[in-house]
């Protein structure tokens, strides 16, 4: 971290980021690289333009609305921040050096990190959605093109990323991945959740998706693809525990270790709220007896839990912006391929002939399944479950399949997600 820092310092020129998406997220990133030594968000991009311009005007930023690439260009050369309606001329624009994708849509997202990674851009993620569905596709484009393709520090993949090398270079053998979830309500909807959200200034169909696992479930599917990890059953355990130590006693390690290998899961209610945490093992005598001599709680061997208690999103984002540029290195890509993705399930009773409302909406939620168990009957992965018709009726928690729903392969996400299948494949024979 300190020689990042130091070098971020002695810069000729900062590295020139973009931000497409200006929500609770991206108008934070737009606050964090205006304080980081070396690193200055030279354009932003929100649907909502008004958004954008007010995220600028927040932190008393010079900017310039731009309607074209020559616009865009021009305002940057004179050192304001270009703001665009359209992610594409951000991902277009060879002034700009690394883009962090972090809008809402899932679409939108795959497309502007394509884009991006065709013109020579290191592409950063921070949309979480995007990058599970199509990660597969937009790591082959990266690596065709020269350019890094990753998930962003900060959020719970990229930290349990960070704890995972750490313990591992310590020689121990990885166990679980895990995260630790405050609440879990998997029928909240953007009405009943609307006091949270407030609470926390934070877009409705996000909160709900936070609230009802769905988030949970995309999270731990990029960590699962990255290392090459599988969910021991759909949706993963979730203990509700009070203590993290409990996790011994909550999960039969033993056998996890012995069928399936190291996995994904979550612990429901231990403190602290926003954590993570990997449980690892190392069999030798010598190191257990090590490992009791010291005075933190971290098991009797031969698992050991090791936390992080915190997640920090935008805060710590920067360190994968700046190892991206400065040492083209990835902190987190799904170079397993699809070894799991999240599936819809019904939130309420469904009626042939409605229309799903995707992630955070009032018809569904999602859980995390291994690809493997889906081949017979693919079920319809939670990122494409928005817009699509339902062709008969599903009950309450019951999951729903791609031959459930009249869907267009020709629309944009549909696409992506055919190419980004192909390139698992490709990737594992």
């Amino acid at each position: 971290m300190a020689d990042v820092l130091s070098r971020l310092k002695s810069l000729a020129r900062p590295i020139r980021v973009a931000v497409i998406g200006t929500g609770h997220t991206g108008k934070a990133l737009l606050y964090q690289c205006g304080i980081t030594p070396g690193i200055e968000c030279v354009a932003v991009a929100d649907i909502k333009v008004d958004k954008a311009v007010a995220a600028c005007q927040a932190f008393g930023r010079r900017y310039a609305v731009a309607q074209n690439l020559a616009d865009l260009h021009d305002t940057i050369a004179r050192g304001a921040i270009g703001v665009c309606e359209d992610g594409e001329l951000l991902a277009r624009c060879e002034s700009v050096d690394v883009m962090i994708e972090s809008s809402s849509s899932v679409a939108g997202g795959g497309h502007f990190a394509a884009v991006a990674l065709e013109n020579r851009i290191h592409v950063v993620m921070m949309n979480a959605e995007s990058d599970l569905i199509f990660g597969p596709y937009l790591l082959s484009l990266a690596r065709r093109n020269g350019v890094v393709y990753t998930t962003c520090d900060g959020d719970q993949p990229g930290v349990i990323k960070r704890l995972v090398d750490e313990v591992a270079l310590w020689g121990f053998e990885l166990v679980m991945a895990g995260n630790i979830k405050g609440f879990l309500d998997r029928y909240v909807d953007p009405a009943s959740i609307v006091p949270e959200a407030d609470k926390r200034f934070l877009d409705y169909k996000m909160c709900t998706a936070y609230t009802d696992g769905t988030k949970l479930c995309v999270e731990m599917a990029l960590v699962a693809n990255a290392l090459g990890l599988e969910t021991d059953k759909p949706g993963m355990h979730g203990p509700r525990t009070k203590d993290l130590l409990e996790v011994f006693d909550r999960f039969d390690l033993n056998r996890m270790v012995d069928g399936r290998g190291a996995v994904v899961d979550y612990v429901l209610g231990a403190r602290p709220y926003g954590g993570v945490f990997i449980i690892a093992r190392s069999d030798h005598p010598f190191q257990q007896m090590m490992m009791d001599y010291f005075p933190s709680q971290m098991g009797n061997g031969p698992y050991y839990v090791f936390h992080r208690p915190y997640h920090l999103c935008h805060v710590e984002a920067m360190q994968c912006v700046a190892e991206a540029f400065l040492d083209h290195e990835a902190l987190l890509q799904p170079v397993a391929g699809f070894r799991t993705n999240v599936y819809a399930y019904a939130k309420r009773n469904l009626r042939r002939g409605e229309t799903l409302d995707g992630i955070g909406g009032y018809t569904c939620y999602g859980m995390i399944e291994n690809c493997a168990e889906n081949e017979a009957r693919e079920g319809l992965p939670i990122c494409l479950a928005d817009e699509v018709t339902l062709k008969r009726n599903v009950a309450k928690d019951e999951k729903i399949f791609m031959e459930d729903v009249v869907y267009d392969l020709h629309r944009q996400d549909y696409r992506l997600y055919a190419l980004a299948r192909e390139e698992s494949h490709a990737a594992s024979v």
